[in-house]
């Protein structure tokens, strides 16, 4: 039932393909890609290794992240909606932890409250850029909460709300799901001008040109394009004020210990920790 919502989503223009552009991502994901992972969880939770830790990955997308706390030694589970990256994930997993009992992989959706409940919970819950893309980013953030360990984290990453351009983005997003190829394709090369063509001119005018490309997503090994088609195409597409979550998870018992803002449209970093 879970695939065939997805891909009525998907076929009605209500759901971007989150899947399809991560296995295009697949292609490039190298040894510095998956060393630059394990850095981004290592400074945000504060700890060199994950070893004797659960560590659920909640929207795996590419599964490179459940990789990376793999190998910093936590006991993973991931899952995802959008079957494509399911698949992902399981590539990923089939590459470096082949029949590994120590990561698991499987389709399920946030907002199922019965698959939610055959989870239990974990020490580490970890979901970056993923619940603000479920048309139900309120009720998906009461649920990851839900399964967090006492005195275990809360790892998220939820997009700023900007006001007016954000609303903006919020139709450039649904013409791009609506729209056929030629749409798609004139949104991308729009949005990838709008965005980026200062950097980019200030690159050239410094005679080092693509800097700004090449830099891109170093801190977390992403992919400069597979990001920006993430971002064009994102939908549903939901955003919130840092202290909207803060409020939001205080009131659940939870205290926040980490805050990195972008100060832009991208996606503001929360680790919370569960009261015991």
């Amino acid at each position: 039932m879970r695939v065939l919502s997805h891909a009525a989503e998907v076929a009605q223009g209500e759901r971007f393909e989150f899947g399809a552009n991560w296995q295009q991502f697949l292609l490039s994901v190298d040894e510095s890609r998956i060393a630059s992972a394990e850095r981004s969880l290592q400074q945000m939770l504060g700890a060199e290794r994950l070893e004797g830790r659960s560590f659920l990955d909640i929207g795996s997308g590419s599964g490179l992240f459940s990789l990376a706390a793999r190998r910093l030694g936590a006991d993973v589970y991931s899952f995802d909606y959008d079957p494509q990256s399911v698949a992902s994930t399981k590539e990923l997993r089939r590459r470096f932890f082949p029949e590994d009992p120590a990561w698991q992989v499987t389709l399920g959706s946030v907002l199922d409250l019965e698959f939610l409940d055959e989870l239990g919970q974990f020490d580490i819950v970890y979901s970056w850029g993923v619940l603000h893309h479920t048309g139900r980013m309120w009720a998906a953030l009461s649920n990851a909460a839900a399964l967090v360990n006492p005195s275990g984290h809360l790892f998220i990453a939820i997009y700023n709300d900007e006001g007016a351009p954000s609303r903006r983005w919020m139709k450039v997003k649904r013409a791009y799901n609506k729209g056929p190829r030629s749409v798609r394709a004139l949104l991308l090369c729009a949005s990838l001008v709008y965005l980026y063509w200062r950097p980019m001119l200030k690159d050239a005018l410094q005679l080092q040109p693509g800097r700004t490309i090449r830099a891109h997503g170093q801190d977390r090994g992403m992919a400069f394009w597979r990001d920006l088609v993430d971002w064009v195409g994102g939908y549903p597409f939901e955003v919130a004020k840092p202290e909207e979550i803060f409020s939001f998870y205080s009131e659940k018992g939870f205290a926040m210990t980490r805050l990195r803002t972008c100060g832009n449209l991208g996606c503001n970093e929360f680790l919370f920790r569960r009261n015991a």
